[in-house]
This record gives structure tokens, sequence and C-alpha cells, in this order.
């Protein structure tokens, strides 16, 4: 309580003198709106305002000198906005001429024979200081901050304001970790992390306050998520009692021994069914690991147990391909499988759409159009996503609303880096298939020059005489003048003469219809074409076991994410199979790129080096990065604290009676005044 009123950190920023509507509104471009979120405005970085002697001092660095002024300053203008002020300043014995630019009114605040304090670049050569400010003839703080800001708001107004909020408030501050993990990772006390990170006196405690900062940070935003991923999990949900022998037996008839992942995998997801809650969990494998077999086991567990089972695809071939799968997986079993897609005929439709309502279709596999009105359920107890990163919520939830609260399993063959896995998908349970199938040998990668085109061209032909075929990607599908990259047209016209008439070279971009794309695809499955010129509308899709050359044009122009995507279309059988990038890196990120690509055929590896060399904004895209925005800490380079404040939010919300326990009373009082969290603590 102060001067008779009550002050809290959810106070309005206007509260703070000299804050009006103009300045209200420069701060909230900051996200800066209370006390609490100005005084977690940390600084981005520090300038050093320690004075050094002058043989302490390297070239063209910025220091503080102090002195007293020696001569009368001179002010020469040139034209109307540009200036130069001179004067010169004496430090013990020597004299050290300085030199303002384009601040005439400095002018006036130099005296001469008076100490002062000069922060500027240092040219060691010439023995003189180029002036950015001056500091007073006072002590100045050893450190200063600098703040994020806008054309709204100076950095001294912020540093002000901060000044002004922290002495007024600063005994409001509470700690939000409890005590015993403050204790265990030797963290400062929430006061104490605020005030060193805006007024530190060394670097080593701007340093402290920035890993305690960092750490409250990810506690707090694992805490919701901790929060959210129970709340799910309490949800009223379908508790599908499937037959276990049934499921055993149906194992025992695949073609092939499950992995060891595939077993763990299918334990986790079948345990889950089993709960009366909702299942919401992410299957992650990469390319050719086996994850359609899994979602076969899953889904024949659903149908044992009476209900239907619904598999969601993004295009219309991927779909295809999985219902013809299924298809011979469950030939001798009381499985009804039927395929719904966009291009399903009218009159095939109308006959479909009774037999899935009264249950006579127990398993059905489609595109989008499994969620259109007019496409009713039985009894849905299962719903599989499959690249679940290129259907939008809606779409999901959508799906999910078809039936009475179904469990649902996400799976993406897109290998999601541990700080995706921890951030984006945290309210998620994530099953992970992180070994190949027997017999599969990793593809030889191999990184080409243009100039060493030829001698590809001859092992694509050496390939094709042994009976395979051959995948050739490129960025563009017809010549560019802008860009200058290997284009489809261009490169399937020249194969196509160079392979005549011994071999056939189809052309697939994304510009052709959908069913002239399912032709090209299918005509190449069949080993009609036996190479194909694609753009990258190849990355998700067929398996064409037959495939065992993967060349790519322009390689640097690809993220290592999507490289590896197109990869992971050939290696899809028994023989070996390679990958040949073509590319003449301009910059180190590519060859960076290239260097990653043939060092690693893990998928996880891949994609956290793409998270590094790209950011989540370049490899996903600003709206769909998936990374939430943190003030301090970083996502991929704090990877490790990260990790332990998940643990630490997990093991917390996992103990009985948390919520009542008095050390974590601000904790509890934080997360209920978060609005998304409210509900939670109903």
């Amino acid at each position: 309580m102060k001067g008779g009123s009550f002050v809290a950190l959810t106070d309005s920023v206007t509260v703070l003198p000299g804050v009006g509507p103009k300045r209200e509104s420069a701060l909230a471009d900051l996200g800066i709106t209370t006390i609490e979120s100005l005084l977690t405005h940390f600084p981005f970085r520090y300038q050093d305002l320690r004075v050094k002697a002058l043989n302490e001092i390297a070239d063209q660095e910025q220091v503080t000198l102090k002195g007293i002024v020696a001569a009368p300053p001179t002010l020469a203008r040139f034209g109307r906005k540009k200036s130069r002020l001179n004067f010169r300043l004496l430090i013990d014995q020597d004299v050290i001429p300085v030199t303002f630019f384009n601040q005439p009114w400095l002018k006036d605040s130099i005296e001469v024979e008076a100490p002062v304090m000069i922060y500027g670049r240092f040219d060691a050569a010439r023995k003189q200081l180029n002036g950015i400010k001056i500091l007073g003839n006072g002590k100045a703080d050893p450190m200063a901050s600098v703040y994020p800001s806008n054309a709204g708001i100076r950095q001294k107004t912020i540093q002000q304001l901060v000044t002004a909020a922290w002495e007024q408030y600063h005994d409001q501050i509470q700690n939000l970790i409890p005590a015993p993990i403050m204790r265990h990772y030797r963290l400062l006390d929430r006061a104490q992390m605020i005030h060193d990170m805006h007024f530190p006196k060394t670097l080593n405690a701007a340093q402290a306050a920035r890993r305690t900062a960092k750490f409250e940070e990810f506690f707090r935003f694992q805490m919701q998520l901790q929060l959210l991923k129970r709340h799910d999990q309490t949800q009223a949900g379908t508790a599908i009692n499937f037959d276990n022998s049934k499921l055993q037996a149906f194992i025992q008839t695949l073609p092939y021994e499950l992995t060891d992942a595939q077993k763990r995998v299918v334990n986790e997801i079948c345990a889950d069914m089993k709960r009366p809650h909702r299942m919401n969990r992410l299957l992650q494998g990469d390319v050719g690991s086996g994850k359609t077999v899994v979602a076969a086991i899953c889904m024949y567990a659903a149908i044992t147990a009476g209900f239907q089972a619904a598999l969601m695809a993004p295009t219309e071939i991927l779909a295809e391909q999985h219902a013809n799968n299924l298809q011979a997986l469950f030939q001798d079993l009381p499985v009804n499988i039927v395929l719904l897609t966009g291009s399903t005929k009218t009159a095939a439709r109308k006959q479909l759409l009774p037999r899935l309502a009264d249950g006579e279709v127990n398993l059905i596999v489609g595109t989008h159009a499994l969620i259109q009105d007019g496409v009713d359920y039985h009894k849905l107890g299962l719903v599989i996503v499959d690249e679940q990163h290129r259907f939008g919520v809606a779409q999901r939830q959508a799906l999910r609303q078809k039936g009475d609260q179904p469990d649902v399993l996400a799976m993406t063959a897109t290998p999601i880096p541990r700080t995706l896995a921890i951030t984006s998908y945290g309210e998620m349970d994530i099953s992970i298939i992180d070994e190949l199938p027997a017999g599969r040998k990793p593809i030889a990668t191999r990184w080409i020059k243009n100039a060493q085109i030829d001698s590809a061209v001859q092992f694509v032909l050496s390939e094709l005489a042994a009976g395979h075929q051959a995948y050739v990607v490129t960025p563009l599908i017809e010549e560019s003048e802008a860009v200058d990259m290997k284009n489809a047209q261009a490169i399937y016209e020249r194969f196509s003469a160079y392979f005549a008439p011994h071999y056939q070279v189809g052309l697939l971009h994304g510009r052709m219809k959908n069913d002239e794309k399912d032709n090209v695809m299918s005509a190449f499955k069949d080993n009609q074409y036996q190479v194909l010129v694609a753009t990258t509308v190849i990355e998700v899709g067929v398996d064409v076991k037959n495939a065992t050359v993967m060349m790519i044009y322009d390689a640097d122009h690809f993220g290592l994410a999507q490289l590896h995507q197109l990869r992971g279309r050939v290696g899809r059988s028994d023989q070996q199979s390679y990958c040949l990038l073509i590319a003449d890196p301009k910059n180190k990120n590519g060859v960076d790129r290239m260097r990653v690509m043939t060092e690693t055929n893990d998928g996880f590896v891949v994609s956290q080096k793409d998270l590094e060399l790209r950011g989540a904004g370049d490899v996903f895209g600003k709206k769909q990065s998936g990374l939430p925005e943190f003030k301090v800490g970083d996502p991929i380079a704090d990877i490790t604290m990260l990790s332990v404040a998940q643990d630490e939010a997990k093991k917390l919300t996992e103990t009985p009676h948390w919520q009542q326990d008095p050390d974590n009373a601000s904790l509890v009082a934080y997360l209920k005044q978060a609005e998304s969290n409210a509900y939670m603590f109903d």
C-alpha cells in the first residue's frame, strides 16, 4: 500500500508520470501495458560504461573516458543539418581530441576545466575519441541497458520508466518458481533477477540474472502446457476395449516382424485407446520407418471393439495408396474398407454413405472429403490424420466432431526437432519410431557440382540399365529470367531426348490438374516411366519401391527438412539407393546444408540442424513457425534448459495438491490470471 492506495504489478503503465495516451500507445506496440510487462521488458544488450585507462583500450573499442575539458569547444556547420563539435579532453598527462558529429546542442553542456565523462569509439592510431554521448560529470552506472524500442519512444524514456516502476513496485515482486526448484538450480530471487536485468553492476551480474529470467520464462510456458495437457486428459473420451488376442493374431500375419520401436509405439497408443479419456497423440517417424503398419494395427484394435476408424490423408494419391495397402493387410479379416475423396463419383458416394452411417463400413480412408456435410459415422472411435501439418486445426477438429470424442492419432513423416516437440507439441503425447525396418540400407548421399552433371547422368543411366527407376527434382516449372535455376520443362525435354528410345521420361508439376498428376504418378509406379522429372509435388506421397535414385537440381535452394523428405522417396526396399545433390552454393549456409545431408540420414538430426541454420520462421513460415515467441530464452540455443523446465513443470503438476502448497501461491495466482488457463482451476 502506497500513499493510501493499493498497488499491484497488474496496474496500467499510465499510473507512471509522463505516460499519456500517445506514450501509452507507443508502449503498447512493444507489448507493454502493465507494470509487470514493463519490468519484464528486458534489455537485449548492455553498454559497458566503466572508465578505462588509455593503455587498456583496443583500437575502435567503444569505451568511456573521464577527464577535464582543456579548451573551449568549437562548432563547425555543414549545410542545414550537418555539424562537427570539437574539444580537447585532459586525461592525466594526455590531451585527447574529442569529436561529436551532428549533435550541436552538446556545446552548451561542455564547460572548460570541468570534469566530464564521454562514451565513444576510440581511434588508437590517432589517439582521439569519436563521441557517442556525454554521460555527465559525476558517476555513471557501470552498465547501460539497451532496450527493444520503436519510433514512438526513445531508449532514454524506457530507462526512466523502468527506473520509476522499479522504485514504486519492487516490493510487490514475488517468486513464481517454487523455492525447492530455485535452490536446486541456484536461481536468483525474482526481484533480484529483475533488478540485475535492468541495473547490473557487472556483466557477470547481468548474465546470472538472464539465466534466471530464461528459466522462469520457459518454466511458466511449460506449466501452462502441462495444465492444458492434463485438462485434455481429464475430458471424457472413448474407452476402446479391443480384443487383444485378435490383435496379436493379426500382428502374426504381417509379412515382416515389427521393429522394437514399432512394438513400443503400438503399446503406447493401444494403452491410450483403452483409457476412458480422449487420446491426443502424435506419432512421428522418419520416412520409411513403418508408421502405416502401426496405424493399421491401431485401427484394427478399434474395429475389434466394435468401433469405426478413419484415416485422413492430404492428397488423393496418398489416400489411394493407404487404401490399397490396408486392403492387402486386411484381406482375410472382417474389415470393410472404402475410399472417399473429391474424385469419388456421385453414384458411388450415394451407395457408400448409408453403409458408413449404419456401420457396415468400419474403416474409411480419404481426404478432407471425410469431414464434408452429409458424411455421417455410426460409431467412430479412432481418427488418424496422416501428414498432420498439412491440415489446419479446424479440419482436424471437424473430423473429431464426426464422432463422440473419438481418440485422435496424428502422424507425421517430418521429424520434429526436440525444440518444437517441447514447445509446439508439449500438450500432446508423442510416440517416436526411431528405427528403420530390417534390411533397409542407408541412402548414399553425394554432393555434386554443376560441372560434374554428366557423370551424374551416366550414373542414373547405369541404375536404369539395372532395372531401377529415378526421380529428377527441380525447383522451377518453366524457365525464369529472374532466377538462374534449372527448370522442370527444360530438363524433361533434355532427358527425354537423352534416354530415348530405351527409357521413358515423365513430367510432374504443381500446375497440373489432380487427375493428370495421379495418372503420371500411377504410370511411374507401374514402371511405364523409368525417369520422373518433377517439382517438389512428390515431396510427400507415393511409395515406389523400384526407385533407387533421387537427383535434385539446385539443391541449395531447398531447406534441409525438404531435402530429407525428397531423399525419403527412395530407399523404400532392400536395394541400395542414392541421392545426388547438384549445387554450387553461393554462401556458407548453402555449403553447411549440403554437408549435413551427406553426413547423416537421421531425420531428427536434419530437422534440428534446419532449425538452427534457418530459424523457425524461415522453416515453417512466420505464422506457422510452431515456436512461441520468448522474450529472453532461445528455444533452439537453450534446448537443455527448456527440457529441464519441462521436466520440472511435469513433476510439479503431477504432485498431489500442489496448488494448495503455500510455496506455489504466487505461481498459482499467475496461472489463474492467464485467461487461457482460467478454466483449468475450476
